[in-house]
């Protein structure tokens, strides 16, 4: 099998990805920027290259961001493979993708991670019905073509991407029917010790209750401190129910959008064996890296939300931190220019995460939409519910990796990423240990699904 050498391969075109791929290529080094999507951008800034100037309004200031990283990616001397899906990374720094309908293999000898983050799974009564889907799901359509609900939707869950689609969906001119916070007012309250450091982020906090008012104004329906979610359907959502105030809601709707914040994508970095630690802030699992963004595998590096949640303008950070890290182990940079550099870069990040303590700790998402009932449905692919993976610790199932040889849960078709996190934490509660000493699954090549046939073809 040949494979072509590179100085670094970069795994993402999102923030951190086009920023950490720039940046080395500014010190000279040969690098290719590897995304499966069809134009820059990751999640956040989905679409960025190609959407009209009337959607980069209505999508907001922090979207539009976004074109300022693309043009510098159009301009540098990065090589940019478009609709390249990386199935295999290495621990010796081979990554293997498809482009073209074959496999390719770059021998690198560095790896830059910037997989990004994916939404937390929301499992309620119903949240497999046709009619129900993601927020981020839901924002990414509006991003790349435009396509929104034609009715009437509901908003239900917490974190900041709630009031976001939302501000959004107004702008948009589409009906939304109402919002539904689980967030309570004693969350705020036991966030309190982390007011001072949200205070000296006041942008941030300007911003969020702009787009609280922006919704209040547009009287849109808003309840606070939502419980015993449920969607109501037999072929598809007619409703959500819930617990507001003390009393019971039904809201009839055909379109249900559930959000409770995003984690790091660590498909690729547990698929290294590189270590990882239960973060009890963010409630999901985050790689161990150094100051660099370096794994414990030796010149491989994570960038951006794939390291732990901070947002678009700290993952860009990431990445270019990550990049003088890589150029000083390749001997394109040396130390002392490594961290003059890195010193502003440093304070910057500093200044933008400040934010995350606050908001981590008011939108910790609520056990009972992390942790389900037994008659919900846990793994979607293999249709494997909660009571039964309890069933499975009874059975002697200690973790995420017994329960596949029990009843295949994790084996389908997302290997694990919607149900990843649900199965850990049902599984750390039936024993009565901590989601850190259950673990997560056992990730394996191929990340991306690839066919004998493109395999043979490289």
């Amino acid at each position: 099998m040949s494979a072509e050498s590179v100085d670094v391969a970069v795994v993402g075109a999102g923030p951190a990805g086009m920023a950490g791929a720039v940046a080395l290529a500014g010190l000279g080094l040969q690098v290719v920027l590897l995304d499966e999507q069809g134009s820059p951008g990751g999640q956040v800034y989905r679409g960025i290259t190609l959407a009209p100037l009337s959607r980069r309004d209505m999508l907001g200031a922090d979207y539009a961001r976004g074109n300022e990283l693309a043009q510098a990616l159009a301009a540098s001397a990065v090589r940019y493979e478009k609709g390249a899906a990386v199935w295999q990374v290495t621990r010796d720094h081979q990554v293997s993708y498809l482009y073209g309908g074959r496999s390719h293999t770059l021998n690198a000898n560095a790896v830059l991670l910037a997989t990004g983050a994916m939404e937390r799974p929301f499992p309620i009564p119903g949240w497999t019905l046709p009619g129900v889907m993601s927020a981020g799901a839901a924002q990414i359509l509006l991003k790349s073509s435009g396509l929104a609900p034609s009715e009437p939707v509901v908003l239900a869950g917490c974190g900041p991407l709630l009031y976001l689609l939302g501000w959004q969906y107004v702008r948009a001119g589409v009906p939304i029917k109402a919002l539904v916070d689980t967030t309570r007012p004693e969350d705020y309250w036991h966030a309190r010790r982390h007011l001072s450091a949200a205070l000296r982020a006041w942008p941030y906090l300007r911003k969020g209750l702009e787009l609280m008012r922006s919704l209040r104004r547009a009287g849109i329906a808003h309840y606070r401190g939502a419980e015993q979610l449920a969607v109501e359907g037999t072929e598809a959502a007619a409703a959500l129910t819930f617990s507001a105030a003390g009393k019971p809601v039904r809201l009839a709707t055909r379109c249900v959008l559930l959000h409770q914040g995003v984690v790091p994508n660590i498909q690729f970095s547990q698929s290294l064996r590189a270590r990882h630690e239960w973060d009890a802030g963010q409630l999901c699992f985050s790689p161990v890296v150094d100051r660099w963004g370096e794994l414990d595998v030796p010149g491989i590096f994570v960038a951006g939300d794939g390291a732990g949640i901070g947002g678009a303008q700290a993952a860009a950070l990431q990445g270019r931190l990550a990049a003088l890290g890589i150029a000083s182990q390749l001997n394109a940079l040396s130390t002392a220019q490594r961290d003059h550099q890195a010193a502003p870069l440093r304070a910057t990040l500093a200044r933008h995460l400040r934010i995350r303590p606050f908001l981590d700790a008011v939108y910790q998402p609520k056990e009972e939409n992390r942790i389900p009932a037994d008659g919900v449905m846990v793994c979607r692919c293999e249709e494997v519910t909660a009571g039964a993976l309890r069933g499975f610790v009874a059975l002697g199932c200690a973790g995420p990796n017994q329960a596949k040889a029990f009843g295949r849960c994790g084996m389908g078709p997302c290997q694990g990423r919607l149900c990843g996190l649900t199965v850990t934490e049902v599984i750390a509660k039936a024993r009565g240990v901590s989601p850190g000493d259950v673990g997560y699954y056992r990730i394996r090549p191929p990340i991306k699904p690839i066919t004998l046939g493109e395999l043979a073809a490289e």
